[in-house]
């Protein structure tokens, strides 16, 4: 009796053994670096788990940097490498990996919910979402550039925020030779040939109604707009309103710089308020003001729209359920609580008027204005050769081994070889 009752023991275990046992399906997504918050999108992660028994979701990261982190993800796609089935990219380059084919359309997986996305979305993501009328991408958490400023010191000298560039000249002339510190500097900004510097060449070239590329993607560069741009920072330097070392400055010593109090203006994303405002260190907490960036003298206001975006790789093995998954992560509800826990601008125009993000935000109206009137930097298979032409010319003029009449050739010439 107890020999049978332990053969049928055995012989029940030996069976489940034999049972196939069900994997879970693993989706292995790509979350950069640090200032990307993958503990934040790791919580998200353990909720979507919760919810969809079977799935596993593996975050994995790279280089600090946007552009280090493009190099990293081509390399591996290039190769058609399956490692990663989602990937968060800087707005940039989602063009350059679609053209290539590393990156899969999501119309397939989205019905009227790409129309519903697009139609809360900033403007500008029909431009960056959408290539060649597919989208691609959708929408993590948008950032732009804006300029902070020293609150007290402006209140202080009876001093309005400028909305032009010659007002902010002014400003921070009328401010220095009042304080007469010699670590006070009037505007700290990008200058090193870093990607920030790509945008500090734009910025002003934006201002005067001016494009690098046409729709087709033609080159449209305006050498008076261009040389415009380039002698605006070379006659801010001339007056000592910039430092004179700004072709070595990236946007950690901007941060940094403003942070300590040694600048009245700075020229940063809108990640560094939290920074400002929070770090310990911090010298400015409750000084610090910021609004959209100024324009050119009769020109209009103009910004560079930064932020990431999801894209679903070409080479995944489980598209359909990545597909969902990154459907969850750009859900309203997840922007929300990725918005209120890191205070990262929301993308979608609805939560702008979400009264826990307002307060999570303080300057949420501020930044609303710039984002509706933030631009692109130029849309196009060949960025990577693009940024690097404008990081490279602008730094030097900068730095002033070039004119900026030789720089803005430089960049013709260059440019016009790249994308004939």
């Amino acid at each position: 009796m107890i020999v049978s009752r332990t053969l049928r023991i055995l012989a029940w275990l030996l069976l489940l053994l034999a049972l196939p046992v069900q994997a879970d399906t693993v989706l292995r997504v790509f979350i950069g670096g640090a200032a990307q918050r993958p503990d934040l999108f790791r919580t998200l992660a353990d909720r979507y788990e919760a919810s969809h028994p079977g799935i596993r979701i593996e975050i994995g990261s790279g280089a600090a940097t946007s552009e280090l982190q493009r190099k990293y993800l081509s390399v591996l796609l290039n190769a058609h490498d399956p490692s990663f089935d989602a990937l968060m990219l800087d707005i940039v380059h989602p063009y350059q990996f679609a053209t290539a084919g590393w990156i899969a359309p999501l119309d397939p997986y989205f019905g009227k919910e790409k129309d519903t996305l697009l139609a809360d979305g900033l403007p500008i993501y029909r431009q960056t979402n959408l290539i060649k009328g597919k989208l691609y991408t959708l929408p993590a958490v948008t950032d732009a550039m804006f300029l902070y400023y020293r609150k007290d010191l402006l209140e202080q000298y009876g001093i309005a925020p400028p909305q032009t560039w010659q007002q902010l000249e002014l400003a921070a002339k009328t401010i220095l030779q009042h304080k007469q510190k010699p670590a006070l500097q009037g505007l700290s900004m990008q200058g090193a040939p870093i990607e920030g510097t790509v945008c500090s060449f734009l910025l002003p070239y934006w201002s005067q109604g001016k494009d690098i590329l046409d729709a087709n993607g033609k080159l449209t560069l305006d050498k008076p707009a261009a040389l415009s741009s380039l002698k605006l920072w070379k006659d801010l330097i001339s007056k000592n309103v910039i430092r004179r070392h700004v072709a070595e400055v990236k946007t950690g010593d901007t941060v940094n710089t403003f942070k300590a109090g040694h600048a009245i203006f700075a020229i940063n994303w809108g990640f560094a308020w939290g920074v400002f405002q929070n770090d310990a260190d911090s010298l400015v907490k409750g000084k610090v003001g910021i609004i959209r960036m100024p324009a050119m003298t009769g020109g209009t206001h103009a910004t560079c729209l930064g932020g990431w975006q999801w894209a679903l790789s070409n080479y995944s093995r489980h598209k359909a359920q990545t597909a969902d998954f990154l459907r969850f992560l750009a859900s309203p509800e997840s922007v929300r609580f990725i918005t209120l826990q890191g205070a990262l601008l929301p993308p979608y125009l609805s939560l702008y008027d979400d009264a826990d993000i307002q307060a999570a935000i303080p300057w949420l109206n501020n930044a609303k204005p710039a984002l509706l009137g933030a631009k692109s930097r130029p849309l196009t298979a060949r960025y990577a050769q693009v940024s690097d032409v404008l990081r490279i010319s602008t730094s030097a003029v900068l730095a002033g081994s070039l004119t900026a009449e030789e720089g803005v050739e430089d960049i013709s010439r260059r440019l016009e070889r790249i994308l004939r």
